[in-house]
């Protein structure tokens, strides 16, 4: 064999040897949504009210207060990722995403400051299509219905929650059928110092 046909073999066996050691892209849209999320693992963004409609005629929970996203709890990325959701001083919330066997869930886990779980807790809803690598919507589930309706949120029961997740920005957002619309927006090309540990973790 010849110097130059040498050459290539080398540069073949090198070339295959690189794809081999390549990590496999995500095949579906869940899979894909999840890892763009797990990308940030170990940082937080800073977030704004993009859209509160219509405007609360009670004091929100939520208007002028510091919202800060971080994405932890990725031992498991392709399985479960938690994302605690600071408002303010108020460490009680955190998104759970779970892989299922059919799509992607979303649970709301709400603590009291002592770590004691709050009465409306573990609430959210499964995916009913594959959606897209960047959106994925998580209609109310038969569970947190009856957890609503026990505890008088008659209005919570048609809720559907979703996430987007993009190069520069990070969505959360609620909506129902009545035209109620909840929307945060995280810029994640600024991260920011970590909040504390979420209550009760």
């Amino acid at each position: 064999m010849n110097m130059s046909k040498t050459a290539s073999v080398v540069t073949l066996a090198i070339a295959l040897a690189g794809c081999a050691s390549t990590p496999a892209a995500p095949t579906s849209p869940e899979d894909a949504f999840l890892a763009a999320i797990a990308a940030h693992c170990g940082q937080a963004f800073e977030g704004r009210i993009v859209a509160n409609e219509p405007k609360p005629t009670t004091p929100d929970a939520f208007e002028g207060k510091r919202l800060v996203m971080h994405v932890r709890g990725c031992d498991a990325p392709t399985e479960r990722i938690e994302i605690p959701f600071h408002v303010g001083d108020d460490h009680s919330r955190t998104w759970i995403l779970t892989r299922t066997a059919s799509g992607l869930r979303l649970k709301h886990d709400h603590r009291h400051e002592d770590g004691s779980f709050d009465d409306m807790t573990m609430y959210g809803g499964d995916t009913r299509d594959i959606g897209t690598r960047e959106r994925q919507a998580f209609p109310v589930d038969a569970e947190s219905i009856a957890m609503f309706e026990r505890g008088g949120l008659n209005a919570s029961v048609e809720n559907t929650w979703a996430m987007e997740i993009h190069p520069r920005t990070f969505v959360y957002e609620l909506a129902r059928p009545n035209g109620r619309l909840f929307k945060v927006e995280f810029d994640l090309t600024r991260p920011v110092a970590l909040p504390p540990t979420p209550w009760g973790w």
